[in-house]
């Protein structure tokens, strides 16, 4: 069975997620992210690194947004960076690249969310 690691630098500026984002690993990475919105107490941004990331199902996608959902009220927002192969495919072809910021590198996305 395969797993995803969330790697956190620090929660609200860099996640770094390894493996397969599905229905096995979204529920966890979706309580985890949302604990870390309810933590801050304030704006909060995101940079979701994929750059180790395998696979993204629909229920990866479905714990993004519900994340950008949970961002959006205070102004905080989720940017994707690191992708590549079939993550990048999927990230595409459902359309979130049309309504989530994209960076091409982590620094990058760092500097849109103004943590650089």
């Amino acid at each position: 069975m395969f797993e995803m690691k969330i790697a956190v630098e620090s929660w609200g500026r860099d996640v770094s997620l390894t493996g397969r984002l599905d229905a096995g690993s979204a529920p966890d990475f979706e309580k985890e992210a949302i604990a870390a919105v309810d933590a801050a107490g304030e704006s909060v941004h995101f940079v979701l690194d994929f750059t180790n990331l395998e696979y993204i199902s629909s229920a990866g996608l479905r714990s993004i947004l519900v994340l950008a959902k949970r961002l959006a009220p205070s102004g905080g927002k989720v940017v994707l960076c690191g992708m590549s192969g079939v993550v990048e495919e999927v990230i595409g072809v459902s359309g979130f690249d049309s309504f989530l910021p994209v960076a091409g590198s982590r620094g990058d996305a760092l500097r849109i969310v103004g943590a650089v």
